[in-house]
């Protein structure tokens, strides 16, 4: 299965929500591998705690392989090189966790129809070998959204294929709300280039699932929170709601949402279960990936959103 990371901007929590749910999905026993595709700035290796990793490999990393100066590209057993000594371990029946870094150093370029073929050859490569794989796109329109829809478009794709996965993310925020509806509807959005690439837009629209990242709750403020916060909270949740329903960003497109977590926000790193334990992340976090991982995979829930 090919999942599809994107947002409108940075800052969305894309990658490390990715990071995270490629992670819960290894818990579960598939094997999985993280491809960052966000060439200007393939940042995955900081989130995984692999510091040769932070900004990309030096050479032959995704990049290097499109552009065709690699045969294959450089990837690596999560477990095996991070620096996290609480994450090496492999828990019993979980799967494989892999990734394939982006290049230090690199950055868009134009699309041509060769790295099309060669975006098409690795989802194959990945496809065989790994249970699900997701791919993090670069934020906005890029090359790396318009090749990754021209790789896995029904022109291209066997309808006999593993399903294809969405994911649009998007701060829980008025600008980001209006942003991301831009980016999936707008002129020259998400859903023009995949018709361009030979998605039906209704079709492609059935792909897509929206994830709302650092959502606050009641706990905002504070434990010493006083009823005007509570209540601006409350109204400011309800305007958004509304705001996101008029941008057709509404609950029929909604695949998750992620709590206002401070590992997230200061660290963005994959939260462990043992980082529940000691109190140092929410139950509700890792309970919201959970459930995310459990709606990516299983087609019912997924289209039961």
């Amino acid at each position: 299965m090919m999942v599809f990371a994107s947002s409108d901007k940075g800052g969305t929590g894309r990658s490390v929500t990715s990071c995270n749910l490629a992670y819960r999905l290894s818990l579960l026993g598939y094997d999985v591998a993280y491809l960052d595709f966000d060439f200007g700035s393939p940042t995955a290796g900081a989130i995984f705690e692999i510091s040769s990793l932070e900004r990309g490999t030096a050479e032959g990393g995704l990049h290097s392989y499109i552009l065709g100066r690699v045969a294959k590209p450089m990837r690596v057993d999560i477990r095996a090189v991070t620096e996290r000594n609480d994450m090496k371990t492999r828990p019993p029946g979980s799967g494989k966790l892999m990734l394939y870094p982006g290049d230090d150093g690199g950055a868009e370029f134009a699309l041509t129809k060769p790295h099309i073929k060669k975006a098409i050859a690795l989802f194959e490569q990945v496809e065989r070998e790994f249970d699900v794989c997701i791919v993090d796109l670069s934020a906005g329109r890029s090359s790396a959204l318009d090749m990754s829809l021209q790789a896995v478009s029904p022109n291209v794709r066997p309808r006999s294929a593993d399903p294809v996965r969405w994911l649009l993310f998007h701060r829980w925020t008025t600008q980001h709300v209006i942003a991301a509806s831009g980016l999936l509807f707008g002129t020259n959005g998400i859903i023009s280039c995949a018709a361009n690439a030979g998605f039906g837009a209704s079709e492609f629209t059935d792909l897509v699932r929206t994830i709302r990242t650092a959502v606050p709750d009641s706990t905002a403020f504070g434990t010493n929170a006083v009823p005007e916060q509570e209540a601006w909270l409350r109204e400011s949740d309800d305007i958004l709601k509304g705001l996101a329903k008029t941008r057709h960003l509404g609950q029929d497109l909604l695949a998750g949402t992620t709590p206002l977590e401070p590992m997230l926000l200061w660290r963005e790193q994959v939260i462990l279960d043992v980082d529940v334990k000691r109190n140092l992340a929410k139950q509700a976090t890792t309970d919201a990936f959970d459930k995310l991982a459990h709606k990516v995979i299983n087609s019912h829930a997924w289209e039961g959103f």
